[in-house]
């Protein structure tokens, strides 16, 4: 999960009103705007894991739920694409009841950096010395969305092929100055930015954890 750049809404959600239409009304030609829109924010990534979800495991996801705040169906800032994987992300924050939404970490508005880092064992955690506010906010995240368990596994096997470099380039860090090794680790981070996961390929990359 990282900072997202919301752009402007689909002209097609203002054809829809609340009390008036439901989220099935929505056309096919709608929903491909909608996505079009969507993908130019997230990339082809899940808002919440960073997996690939250009081959249409997706769906558009409700940040808060259509049952808890009807008033939200066809808010823009509402909407955000997920993965369907049923143990993670949306469609595992939509069987979960016992949070509150103001408690998870809203991507679009939040930088989740500054409250997870990712280790290079695939895991993810609350970062060290955070504010008690924060640091539910950041325990909720991982609970709600799921973040760590089966994605732990699926993460590891996209970072493992960077441990290595990482410890390379930390080694270089050690005996060289900075204008001969920072270069290298800036090369190795615009080559990840726009691969699934890049966020914790660039946690071990950077030796966050």
């Amino acid at each position: 999960m990282h900072k997202l750049q919301r752009g402007n809404a689909p002209d097609c959600l203002s054809n829809y009103q609340h009390g008036k239409d439901n989220w099935g009304n929505l056309g096919p030609d709608d929903r491909t705007a909608i996505w079009r829109e969507l993908d130019a924010m997230q990339g082809q990534r899940c808002a919440y894991c960073e997996s690939d979800i250009a081959d249409g495991n997706k769906h558009i996801e409700h940040f808060c739920q259509k049952g808890r705040d009807p008033t939200a169906t066809f808010l823009w800032s509402n909407l955000f694409g997920s993965c369907n994987r049923e143990e993670s992300c949306g469609k595992h924050k939509d069987r979960r009841i016992s949070y509150l939404p103001t408690d998870l970490l809203k991507p679009d508005e939040d930088n989740p950096e500054h409250y997870l880092v990712f280790a290079a064992d695939g895991s993810v955690s609350p970062r060290k010395n955070l504010s008690p506010v924060d640091q539910r906010r950041a325990t909720e995240t991982l609970r709600i969305f799921n973040l760590n368990r089966v994605l732990r596994h699926i993460r590891f096997r996209e970072i493992a092929g960077y441990v290595q470099t990482a410890e390379e380039i930390a080694e270089l860090a050690k005996h060289y100055p900075e204008s001969e090794w920072l270069p290298l680790l800036q090369d190795e981070l615009a080559k990840i930015s726009h691969l699934p996961f890049a966020t914790a390929i660039k946690h071990v990359l950077t030796r966050q954890a």
